[in-house]
């Protein structure tokens, strides 16, 4: 009996230890299961952000026009509608046949400019006038109730002080534009204006020098 209770003892130890010693090993791997915590991830996401502003600025790089430049393209798309409507206007209305080329060379050479200045201001990023103003549209009206001999004395007269607005905003610009590309759009447009300036000064008064057949051969060579 005595080694029976030895023996029973025994087993009742080892299964002691046995159940001991298998409690250890699963808070080991709890612990090991919680270490990767996913601290780390949180801290490369952060830089992240910076990349973004330096993205939305460079757009913001094309609107670097100065406002002399803005306010040049501006009036000078205006005007330039303005030649375009009452170019047709004369083309249609004129009693002379003198007035009626004029107001076909206006059409011809102010469409190509205007879309000239079309193509520079999407390159710039600024937004043109596509229609008259209230000014040039009281003129428009007033002119088209006009006929005959009338129509062409205030078309004449008004072209003349066009022209003489045109050819100071344009040599304005040329000389003191801040953007290379608007300044030498302006001057290159610069002697076209002067040549419609001289020519309608020589309808205005016959007695100018200059003829009015050699302007017209000019505007072809300046595309």
């Amino acid at each position: 009996m005595s080694n029976f209770k030895i023996l029973s003892t025994g087993l009742v130890a080892i299964a002691l230890s046995l159940a001991t010693g298998c409690t250890p090993t699963t808070p080991h791997d709890d612990n090991i299961s919680e270490a990767p915590v996913a601290v780390p991830v949180q801290g490369t996401e952060s830089p992240s952000p910076t990349v973004s502003p330096t993205a939305s600025s460079t757009p913001s790089a094309q609107n670097n026009l100065s406002s002399l430049d803005r306010q040049f393209m501006t009036e000078a798309a205006q005007g330039g509608l303005a030649e375009v409507e009452l170019g047709k206007l004369a083309s249609q209305r004129g009693a002379s046949d003198a007035v009626k080329q004029y107001g076909q060379r206006m059409v011809q050479d102010h469409t190509l400019v205007n879309d000239q200045l079309k193509q520079l201001a999407t390159q710039k990023g600024v937004t043109l006038p596509t229609s008259l103003n209230s000014k040039n549209k009281q003129v428009q009206q007033s002119l088209s109730k006009l006929s005959g001999a009338k129509f062409d004395r205030q078309y004449l007269n008004h072209m003349l002080q066009d022209h003489e607005k045109d050819v100071s905003l344009f040599q304005t610009e040329a000389e003191q534009g801040q953007d290379p590309d608007v300044k030498a759009f302006a001057a290159q447009t610069l002697p076209i204006l002067q040549e419609h300036h001289q020519q309608v000064r020589s309808l205005v008064n016959p007695g100018s020098t200059t003829s009015t057949p050699t302007p017209t051969s000019t505007p072809t060579t300046t595309p």
